[in-house]
């Protein structure tokens, strides 16, 4: 396991690209939409991780309910994994709760799926596993 990115969710996604690409002295190199989380994701390489920005495209994503009720701010942490459907049976047997039944497609060409913020500290946890097209 090895940390892939970290999910920053943002109010507005052109303002956030601004502002990072000032930090990082480099724009972000992928905008992309996922329709089925409610989300526009845009991502910054930086070292051997990504930061992904979130702005909410719909006022019922996970990410505007976060942002109304936190603010913006770091929203998950993700690590890839080579296997994500062992891994997400590892982990239900080790008492952590998914909230996912299955992977599901995400940003980034991955394969994705969340654990609760209560059997993790606090934290949403995103494991990925890179889609591999045959």
């Amino acid at each position: 396991m090895k940390l892939e990115h970290i999910g920053i969710a943002v109010k507005n996604l052109e303002t956030s690209n601004d502002l990072f690409k000032t930090l990082f002295g480099k724009a972000h190199y992928k905008t992309e939409a996922v329709e089925s989380e409610g989300v526009k994701t845009s991502f910054f390489q930086t070292g051997e991780s990504k930061i992904e920005l979130l702005e909410a495209s719909n006022p019922d994503s996970a990410i505007a309910k976060f942002i109304e009720k936190r603010g913006e701010g770091i929203h998950h942490i993700a690590f890839e994994v080579e296997d994500i459907h062992a891994e997400m049976q590892r982990l239900e047997g080790e008492g952590f709760r998914l909230l996912n039944e299955k992977p599901k497609r995400g940003a980034d060409n991955k394969l994705i799926c969340f654990l609760h913020p209560k059997s993790a500290n606090g934290v949403l946890v995103e494991l990925c596993q890179e889609i591999k097209e045959a």
